[in-house]
């Protein structure tokens, strides 16, 4: 075992400079080299409830020569840190952006009605900003993906009561633009102001219709619709249309002025849209043009991907630090009781019956895994909570637990015990002492990762992120919503005893582990899979939102991209830790409480 031990301390190091890695090149990118100054605010909002939000200030904004500005906001269930490719890429062409958290999400306060306040928030980042020496009043814009661009256009209509309107241009992201007045009647809301659509072909929620024969159509057909035709029309009454197209610059005189209206349609998905080089081009070139960029960079030239990169290099490395920190500590005097006397080695290699059972275990997990997992996720989702997503995935989490317990006990009567399992020597049956100090390892492991992560964000700004993956810090209040980490208790511990105890042997030799990650990540491979081969192949999704009252199935869908990372790596992780220890627990508390803190610290929080 002490080759153990020599081999975890210089993995602790190495996860240690991969962590310092990725705080010190997102810190430059963001930065852009310390060009661009970067704060956290809270803002006290003119509203009445607190605001979080990243605010980049880049050099040659000053008071005396007052640069234009951007507020960019997610999507529901995100935060501010999901808009990195716009602040990233804005401030480094020398635009001052405030990057929010809205109301109900991330660091912002849990307002009491979620459906009055939620589209406030681009509004009061629009004030907040008007409000600061150093930017140009006149050239302030505004953009947000999704939810976010459903605060844009609440923020229009807001600024459409002022005398002296301060939004000067518009990008509507991944939603519909305004086309109607509170009539119904063709209009142009956005007057004057500069306005941009990036409409996502393959978008999941927006861009939708309704053929002749009252079919529901999706996004494939949204160029043929009357919100893209009046958008593009100036909100024109319809007999003086003419068929406009994507692509296209149109511009008309408004009130004096020469104003801008175009359509984006990159061949892509809702939530790729914020993660996609080619949308990100078309924010820079729409703003850069109608604000005036005081950095002129070619909209192509563009390196939020490299932060990117180096935040998952820290998920990665936080990946490592938890198998080694958890090694270490199996060798300190007051865990070594956890310690296995030899590294686990697999059970001998089962007969073609052991074989038969051990694919058919992994096989039934998976469809039953992919069968409830719309119908469990909309049962939490749809329930009087404070967090319908925490509750929704911990159901589905809690129900595969229980069917993997059930496996197990099936397999261990049927076939295991006859042919020698030992429960105690595999580590299924421990004492009550062993069990107390396992999970003491896993909350002592647990607090000292999300210590790295908080000192992540106090020095650099940074976290550990891939896509819609990410594990943040967050505000002492999040932590009244704990309870919904048990639910996920269940799954992390069941999966993590069939891993190692029952499905740890000599089937797949070296790749065992790999094996088993894979069918435990299989449901959020299947269902993926079956929505977008169906929704590119017939231009409709094989599970759709007819009306706002169905269950959102395309949310739902979506919600599985981050957990095919999330199950498969948690299953390599408990691997790798009871190789060690021989002890199933420790990783599986350890992965329960990362995967539910991850959920409740990245999505919306209602008032209840």
């Amino acid at each position: 075992m002490e080759k153990v031990k020599k081999t975890a301390k210089i993995f602790l190091v190495v996860s240690i400079v991969l962590m310092l890695l990725c705080g010190i090149v997102v810190h430059s990118v963001q930065t852009n080299g310390g060009k661009v100054a970067m704060k956290e605010l809270t803002i006290e909002t003119d509203s009445g409830y607190t605001m979080s939000a990243y605010l980049l200030i880049p050099e040659n904004a000053t008071a005396e020569n007052p640069a234009p500005a951007v507020v960019t906001s997610h999507g529901y269930l995100n935060n501010k840190e999901m808009a990195d490719a716009n602040y990233v890429e804005l401030a480094r062409r020398g635009f001052v952006v405030l990057s929010i958290d809205q109301p109900d999400h991330g660091d912002s306060e849990v307002t009491p009605d979620f459906f009055i306040l939620a589209p406030d928030g681009v509004y009061q980042g629009v004030l907040a900003l008007s409000r600061m020496p150093f930017v140009d009043n006149s050239r302030i814009g505004v953009t947000g993906h999704s939810m976010g661009s459903w605060s844009v256009n609440a923020a229009i209509q807001a600024d459409n009561l002022n005398e002296t309107p301060l939004i000067a241009a518009a990008l509507i992201h991944c939603n519909d633009p305004l086309y109607q007045d509170n009539d119904g009647n063709f209009a142009n809301p956005y007057g004057k102001r500069d306005v941009a659509v990036i409409s996502a072909v393959y978008d999941e929620f927006f861009g939708t219709s309704v053929s002749p024969e009252g079919k529901p159509l999706s996004s494939p057909y949204f160029m043929e619709t009357d919100t893209a035709q009046a958008f593009l029309n100036f909100g024109k009454d319809k007999a003086e249309w003419e068929v406009r197209e994507d692509y296209t610059e149109y511009l008309e005189d408004v009130d004096g002025k020469q104003t801008l209206r175009i359509i984006y349609r990159p061949p892509i998905i809702h939530p790729w849209s914020h993660f996609s080089a080619r949308s990100e081009s078309y924010i820079c070139d729409f703003f850069s043009k109608t604000l005036g960029a005081p950095n002129e960079i070619a909209p192509t030239n563009q390196v939020w991907q490299w932060k990117e990169a180096f935040n998952f290099v820290g998920v990665i490395g936080l990946a490592i630090f938890l198998c080694a920190f958890t090694t270490l500590l199996v060798f300190t005097p007051t865990f070594a009781p956890l310690r296995a006397e030899e590294p686990a080695q697999p059970v001998a290699k089962p007969d073609g019956k052991g074989k038969l059972w051990f694919w058919l275990s992994l096989v039934l997990g998976a469809v039953f895994g992919s069968l409830v997992y719309l119908t469990l996720v909309n049962k939490g989702n749809s329930m009087p909570v404070a967090q319908g997503e925490a509750m929704g995935l911990g159901l589905w989490s809690t129900a595969c637990g229980l069917f993997t317990i059930l496996s197990m006990v099936v397999f261990y009567f049927a076939y295991g015990k006859k042919h020698g399992l030992d429960l105690k020597e595999r580590g299924v049956k421990i004492g009550g002492k062993k069990l107390g100090l396992s999970v003491l390892l896993a909350l002592i492991v647990v607090t000292v990762a999300y210590g790295i992560v908080f000192l992540e964000d106090y020095f650099f700004f940074a976290d550990f992120r891939l896509w819609t993956l990410a594990i943040k810090a967050f505000e002492a209040p999040i932590l009244r919503y704990l309870p919904y980490v048990l639910l996920f208790m269940t799954y992390y511990i069941a999966i993590s005893v069939a891993t190692n105890c029952f499905n740890f042997n000599g089937v797949g030799g070296k790749f065992n582990g790999i094996i088993c990650a894979l069918f435990a990540a299989a449901p959020a491979l299947i269902l993926p899979w079956i929505q977008y081969i169906t929704y590119y192949k017939t231009n409709h999704m094989m599970w759709f939102q007819a009306t706002m009252a169905d269950p959102n199935y395309p949310m739902f869908v979506l919600w599985l991209f981050p957990i095919v990372l999330i199950l498969f790596g948690s299953t390599i992780i408990s691997r790798m830790i009871y190789k060690s220890t021989k002890n199933p627990y420790i990783a599986g508390v350890i992965n329960g409480l990362i995967v539910g803190i991850m959920t409740i610290t990245n999505t919306c929080t209602v008032f209840t």
